[in-house]
């Protein structure tokens, strides 16, 4: 197994002093437990913030790093400056709400923005010194959203995955920040990124598309030179631990102490936080005992809150805000012998919360948004007497795996109140039916099957993408071809014109060559010994107006129209018919009519449709159900669908640029060579019709079958020129 490394904010330990004497124990957390396993298996590193160890003296300061040293864990001590603005002002401040929709408590401020960065290169870092070949990085969590991409800046032979434990908002929500593009691409280094449920994935999918113009297909991204792949992957807890827990004669015994005769207890537990939806589910209650007047005395609420960031002024706010509720709602339906809420603000411990998990009736988790929330699945795994009702808010990321609990929208106050009535007098058939479903499902799906699902899919993306380009070709490779193909006696330049030679526009006459270009072209065609061929997908018409009169020879339509450097008359090929386009043009004539920003350009050897002035979206979308109707119509005939970037081409088979290649190679005297450019799926034909010693050239991000990569028309640009050069 190769060495893991997991980067997380925070390492899985706590650092007490007692007595003078320093004590770091491990965490019991669901995302410790995950992953024990694999880091212990894999003889990995664990790297985060200890803790703010700074006013310990130096002796026991040197304790605490001898111990974590001791559990291969690696510290990033944090100053109480970063703290405050890089974990508190950015990631809580700024992130946390944005993720959870409550665009309210978003900030105004930019200050902390610079804190994030910085503590995230300090994370990249770190990470890097103890990076070996063949290590697996796992970046944890929306605090370290840059580092997968400051890595492999670093690294860029590193296969790291990344997992987001929050939800990923919608586009639309996601867009308000400011740092949106930074985010997406500092997420895009990895090789996989992680979410807990599809319409996260979803979500994240659209935001690249709207934000970096990237187009997902269904599960992967490709982006500079690279796969990335995106997945979902359902957290789970350590359920069979937590199920002979709870199944012990202690915890039994101790939940039956706490039930009263004739007494219904309803359950929550939750951080003190503003995306829990305490305060509504303490109105649900209230309105319940407006609406059944029978339950007041038989109903009560436990609500357990767990302290949370304390420093922060706005916690401190919402949890008056909860106190004055409880105290208001018991002050209305307390009666002598009871209250409806009993609420108690502090933690408790692993077997505590066993025995209430056992000792409720109904268990309320009802977050106004939650990326997963794992004490819905600790309730079932520890209800091993099949019995309870789990009522989940339909915003938790939960509720796409827990589909027999009853489902909420938690905004809605007296549809809550109608499901507690519900599921207090839920027949004890069901009951067991719900229970025992919902238990086979969090028992088969634990957390170590999360965290190796997670890790065997980014073992096989990995391996997937070493037999792929990670990245640019190496300066030293280049400049070793650069010196082969100027000592040809004889070269062909065959290169593609958008995409290779210039930046791709928004509208198709829009991408005129600049004078640099045509003072390129001209200089490489007066090398001795040298050709140049420039192939485009463009009509004939705009390739003679832009470059008909420099020195080259040029291909129109993906070489269906030919020219010549010594001619001016365009050739046309012979074995191509020119009746093909009739039948499919009325189809896209009508996708371009129901499609605002799109546009229709016929050739005589193909039909375009170009979508990239229109909705990002809805132009995708589109362009997808085109290829769906065109498949439909294609079959049995010699015609084939090309699809490009922001484009859906169709034409005739072998009407492409490959059949232009093989004809200049046919023609080529003894010792000639041949260098191809291209960069989208249509110049692939080129490259496959060239034999060694000729030589393929991809330009751009896309997966290629050429064995050299440029970035991008600019790196193009300064190959050719390097060629043509003195």
């Amino acid at each position: 197994m190769a060495r893991l490394l997991l980067v997380s904010n925070r390492l899985p330990v706590t650092v007490k002093v007692e007595h003078g004497e320093v004590h770091v124990t491990r965490s019991a957390g669901g995302l410790a437990t995950g992953m024990k396993g694999p880091h212990e298996r894999s003889g990995g590193l664990w790297l985060g913030f200890p803790g703010d160890v700074s006013r310990l003296p130096p002796d026991q300061r040197a304790a605490v790093e001898a111990r974590l040293e001791e559990l291969r864990y690696v510290p990033l001590h944090l100053s109480p400056g970063e703290v405050s603005r890089f974990y508190e002002g950015f990631s809580n401040g700024v992130l946390w709400p944005l993720f959870h929709y409550l665009l309210d408590q978003v900030p105004i401020g930019e200050r902390d923005w610079e804190s994030y960065r910085r503590v995230n290169e300090r994370f990249a870092d770190l990470v890097a010194a103890h990076h070996r070949e063949g290590d697996i990085v796992w970046v944890h969590d929306y605090q370290l959203m840059l580092v997968p991409g400051l890595l492999r800046k670093k690294i860029p032979n590193a296969r790291i995955g990344f997992f987001l434990h929050i939800p990923f908002p919608s586009s639309e929500v996601f867009r308000i920040l400011p740092w949106r593009t930074q985010i997406l691409e500092g997420l895009l280094g990895a090789d996989l990124i992680g979410f807990h449920t599809l319409p996260y994935l979803r979500h994240f999918a659209s935001a690249l598309l709207l934000v970096l113009g990237l187009e997902a297909n269904v599960d992967r991204v490709f982006t500079e030179g690279r796969e990335v792949r995106l997945g979902a992957f359902p957290m789970g807890i350590d359920a069979a631990a937590l199920s002979a827990l709870a199944d012990s004669p202690e915890i039994i015994a101790e939940a039956q102490s706490l039930r009263q005769p004739g007494q219904r207890i309803l359950l929550g537990i939750d951080r003190l936080d503003y995306t829990k939806g305490i305060p509504r589910r303490l109105l649900a209650l209230e309105r319940l005992l407006e609406r059944e007047p029978s339950l007041r005395g038989k109903v009560r609420l436990v609500q357990v809150t767990v302290p949370s960031r304390t420093n922060v002024e706005a916690y401190q706010g919402f949890r008056s805000k909860v106190d004055e509720l409880v105290g208001r709602i018991n002050g209305a339906y307390a009666t002598v012998h009871s209250v409806p809420i009993h609420s108690m603000y502090r933690s408790f411990n692993e077997r505590q919360l066993a025995s209430l998990y056992r000792a409720a009736d109904v268990m309320l988790v009802t977050p106004l948004r939650d990326g997963m929330n794992l004490v819905a699945k600790e309730f079932v795994a520890s209800r091993t007497d099949e019995d309870g009702v789990l009522v989940l808010s339909e915003f938790a990321g939960a509720a796409s795996e827990l589909g027999d609990a009853l489902l909420v929208n938690p905004y809605d106050i007296g549809g809550v109140a109608a499901t507690l009535k519900r599921a207090l007098t839920m027949p004890e058939g069901e009951r067991r039916q719900r229970m025992q479903n919902l238990r086979q499902r969090v028992l088969a799906h634990d957390v170590h099957d999360w965290a190796q699902s997670f890790l065997s899919t980014l073992d096989e993306q990995s391996d997937a993408s070493s037999t792929r380009p990670l990245g640019v070709t190496a300066p030293a490779a280049l400049e070793r071809l650069t010196a082969e193909l100027r000592e040809a006696q004889r070269l062909t330049v065959v290169v593609d014109y958008d995409g290779t030679l210039v930046r791709f526009a928004r509208a198709p006459d829009e991408a005129a060559p600049d004078p640099d270009l045509r003072r390129l072209l001209t200089d490489l065609s007066r090398r001795p010994g040298t050709r140049v061929h420039v192939v485009s997908g463009r009509s004939r018409d705009a390739l003679g107006r832009w470059l008909g009169d420099l020195p080259i020879s040029l291909a129109a339509e993906h070489g269906f129209w030919t020219r010549d450097a010594e001619e001016r008359e365009w050739r046309a090929r012979k074995d191509i018919p020119s009746d093909w386009h009739a039948r499919f043009l009325p189809l896209l004539q009508q996708f371009v009519a129901r499609t605002p920003g799109t546009l229709l350009e016929e050739k005589s050897a193909s039909l375009t449709f170009h979508y990239r002035m229109a909705d990002p979206e809805f132009g995708a979308l589109q362009a997808k159900e085109l290829r769906l109707h065109l498949g439909d119509l294609l079959k049995n005939t010699p015609v084939e669908i090309l699809p490009g970037d922001k484009i859906v081409e169709i034409r005739p088979m072998g009407a492409g640029s490959g059949a232009l290649v093989a004809s200049l190679l046919e023609g080529a005297p003894p010792g000639a060579r041949l260098v191809a450019l291209g960069d989208d799926l249509v110049d692939e034909e080129m490259f496959a019709a060239l034999p060694p010693p000729h030589v393929a050239v991809h330009v751009g991000p896309r997966p290629s079958r050429a064995p050299y990569r440029l970035s991008g028309p600019m790196a193009a640009r300064a190959f050719l020129q390097a060629i043509a050069a003195d």
